[in-house]
């Protein structure tokens, strides 16, 4: 935020326009007592009765309460990059787990339209702000459709019931005395829109994110009082230390807070295309303080009429909400002083997820450098970008792209560990067993060491997802794969089954055992790779509604029974450079008039 150089101000009445200014002698302080003082005996006991209920620590939640995830709402002045993909990917990876565990879940996503910066792409394009934001806001949906995002509620802020909820959160803080209106001027970035410290800039006043210099500006505007919610997020984040993810993010967060916090404008009058302010249509509603409020509006009844707190007992608080680390600010500060401010519980947890790098420097829109996911998701499918991203960036902090890097892990883990494992085993089990498995897996194990280590692996992969550890996660299952894959080389079964008798009997018991390992693969690693699974286990046998039917338990031993037939063998997972090679070939011979 950027110091206030002209701070003269007024007090709001909620209840009647205003007419008139105090003096602008009028000292700083004294005027900061009786804006607290209108609407409680103590700045104090206000802040702190809002903070007592807005903690988390004991929130009445229950084991029936829904688990309410939210991407953050994606800015449309560009389409979709693959920032933006990777945190919804991660998040539909963390929605998947939840419904294993038998959790009803919300999985909220959407997109943030209002603001200046919109506006002057729509105009870049020939276009209305509006007709700008339904191509953009489409292009969201196909996207996470093409990425098999399974969200379950799209919010956009244009959106009427959005507005209203809007509307009716701005008057609840106004109503607790929180807005007061005064001039602001101060060093302006238009693509992150906002005011800027002088001190964090780089030379020629230049944003440090989006590297272009910031514009002086000078105007009239409403003001949220965040500095007298200091004290209370102060002790928010000391009773609960885990609203803050990863701990090293609560540490930024705290030193901001400790360097003490600035009222911020929550309104512009330069800006057209936004909600307008309540008691103040010249103005519009700053577009962070109306985008926050759609994890709130997203919960709202399609056609019930919009009610703030009827749309709070539809989920709110959130469970998690998952950003980008670079808006932590936003999530971490400003939003639970507001959400105290209008007497609403804060999120249970905010995790702040690291950047994408691409030639070392983060991809964004703005700065021009964006790794295209249509491209990724169209040449290598979605299973390949899900994993890659999930397994390769350990969630939480910086990831660097390389295609090389890309195809070799894709290979080696997928079609190599994983797919090439289920392809052998189902081969064996074709030629020596008729495609029929012999025993059930839970007999077959029986004082079978590798049955020990899936399973100590499975419970290591349940506590890292828990964790939001995903990477790890993936780690824990692909390494039943690697543990699979040794064990069939060592107990080597094509030879076995040539001796014959008690040889081929025990053959085909470990043939069962490496299949009911992949079958806990398939469920284990779904909430990453859903695509991949599903082959899977359609491979052993299974149907796609009794695969969308399996839960966490699934995971247990002893899922596979003696007498299932298997299906025929087909690989699960086409190597890239095959599949690389098959385009090129079909362009060939396209380019060659080949029938």
């Amino acid at each position: 935020m950027a110091t206030r150089v002209n701070c003269s101000a007024w007090f709001v009445n909620p209840w009647h326009a205003i007419t008139s200014r105090p003096s602008l002698s009028r000292p700083r302080l004294q005027f900061r007592h009786t804006l607290f003082s209108s609407s409680s005996s103590s700045s104090a006991s206000s802040a702190t009765r809002g903070a007592v209920c807005c903690t988390g620590l004991s929130n009445g939640a229950s084991e029936t309460d829904p688990f309410v995830l939210t991407t953050p709402l994606y800015y449309v002045n560009a389409p979709p990059h693959m920032g933006s993909a990777y945190t919804t990917i991660a998040a539909d990876a963390i929605a998947r787990f939840q419904r294993l565990l038998g959790k009803k879940v919300i999985f909220i996503t959407g997109t943030d339209e209002h603001g200046e910066k919109i506006a002057t792409a729509a105009s870049a394009c020939g276009s209305s702000p509006s007709e700008h934001c339904d191509v953009i806001s489409q292009a969201y949906k196909a996207l996470w459709k093409d990425l098999d995002i399974g969200y379950d509620k799209f919010i956009r802020t244009t959106d009427a019931k959005h507005e209203a909820i809007v509307k009716q959160f701005y008057s609840r803080v106004l109503e607790n005395g929180d807005i007061y209106r005064a001039d602001y001027e101060g060093l302006y970035c238009v693509n992150c829109e906002e005011y800027k410290d002088e001190k964090e800039l780089l030379d020629d006043n230049r944003c440090p994110m989006h590297l272009k210099p910031c514009v002086r500006r000078k105007e009239d505007n409403y003001f949220f009082a965040l500095s007298k919610y200091q004290k209370s997020l102060e002790e928010t984040l000391e009773q609960n230390t885990e609203f803050v993810q990863p701990s090293f993010r609560l540490n930024e967060v705290q030193s901001w807070i400790r360097s003490g916090l600035k009222d911020f404008s929550i309104s512009r009058a330069s800006v057209d295309w936004g909600i307008p302010v309540p008691n103040d249509n010249k103005q519009t509603i700053y577009v962070w303080f109306d985008a926050l409020l759609g994890y709130i509006s997203a919960l709202s009844e399609e056609n019930e009429r919009p009610d703030l707190q009827n749309t709070v007992s539809l989920g709110w608080p959130a469970s998690l909400h998952l950003i980008g680390k670079d808006i932590l600010r936003f999530h971490a500060v400003y939003w639970p002083a507001m959400l105290m401010s209008a007497g609403l519980s804060l999120p249970k947890k905010v995790f702040g997820h690291g950047f994408l790098t691409k030639d070392g420097m983060k991809m964004g829109k703005s700065l021009g450098n964006t790794l295209e996911p249509n491209d990724l998701v169209h040449r290598f499918g979605s299973d390949a970008v899900r994993y890659f991203f999930v397994r390769e960036v350990e969630f939480g902090s910086d990831g660097d792209y390389s295609e090389d890097r890309f195809i070799n892990t894709v290979n080696a883990h997928l079609a190599n560990t994983i797919g090439n494992l289920l392809n052998r085993t189902l081969g064996l089990l074709r030629k020596n067993c008729k495609s029929t498995l012999v025993v059930d897996s839970a007999i077959a194990a029986e004082g079978n060491a590798f049955k020990d280590t899936v399973e100590m692996l499975v419970k290591k992969a349940r506590v890292q997802y828990e964790n939001l550890s995903l990477s790890t996660a993936c780690e824990a299952v692909l390494e039943i794969g690697n543990s699979g894959n040794s064990y069939i080389d060592a107990r080597a079964p094509w030879s076995l089954f040539k001796q014959g008798g008690a040889a081929s009997e025990a053959a085909a018991k470990d043939l069962v055992i490496v299949l009911e390992a992949m079958r806990i693969i398939a469920v284990a690693l779904s909430p990453v790779t859903p695509r991949l699974c599903l082959r899977i286990y359609e491979q052993l046998g299974y149907s796609a509604d009794q695969f969308n039917a399996t839960n966490w338990s699934a995971t247990r031993w002893g899922g596979l029974k003696g007498g299932q037939v298997m299906a025929q063998p087909k690989p699960v997972f086409a190597r890239i450079e095959d599949k690389v090679e098959e385009e090129t070939n079909a362009k060939v011979g396209a380019g060659s008039g080949a029938t």
